[in-house]
């Protein structure tokens, strides 16, 4: 009962929505970006696997940025632009992924991948913060289950994503019989 009035809410729905979409779309580069890295640019497993680090880093600058320029005594842009901006530079960093693809190894990958990183990571800490900002909005005494149920949309995107990811670049490479390209249009899918 309590979940199905949260739901009725619409601006809880269109925010787990939104978390749900972003998020698959998130994940599903996890899985891929290695061995898109040696299918590609002929790198080796180990130097691949150092490309999760250069996300991470990344990552990590992205999320310092927007907690430090979204503080209220910065106001340096709101949570939801920063969400939006967050988004957007994602899908630029992943049509970055694209163009490695038909341009590898002359494409500067490692600075496409801590790119993808950085937006991500604003990304990230904006939307939690946006999170945290609307599970008090709505009906009182609900926050709980508003955070659950964005929560379970996160959760249930990173699995899907994960698997979609993969199953996407097999079944495209099936289709289009080249692996680079494979990866391409999954990477152009989760720009979308």
């Amino acid at each position: 009962t309590a979940l199905s009035e949260v739901w009725d809410e619409p601006q809880a729905r269109r925010f787990t929505i939104f978390v749900f979409v972003s998020m698959l779309a998130y994940s599903m580069q996890d899985l891929i970006l290695e061995p898109f890295a040696g299918f590609a640019f002929g790198l080796s497993p180990a130097e691949s696997t150092k490309l999760a680090g250069h996300q991470h880093s990344g990552v990590f600058m992205g999320m310092a940025l927007v907690a430090i320029a979204a503080h209220p005594r910065v106001g340096f842009g709101s949570l939801r632009t920063w969400t939006v901006g967050g988004c957007i530079a994602s899908a630029a960093a992943l049509l970055g992924l694209v163009l490695a693809g038909l341009f590898a190894p002359a494409w500067p990958l490692t600075a496409t991948v801590v790119l993808l990183g950085f937006a991500n990571g604003a990304f990230a800490v904006a939307a939690i913060g946006t999170m945290m900002g609307l599970a008090g909005a709505g009906k009182e005494k609900r926050e709980g289950i508003r955070m659950g149920l964005w929560g379970g949309a996160q959760a249930i995107a990173f699995a899907v994503g994960g698997l979609a990811g993969t199953g996407a670049v097999d079944l495209a490479r099936a289709l289009l019989d080249t692996s680079t390209g494979a990866y391409a249009v999954v990477f152009a899918a989760e720009a979308l």
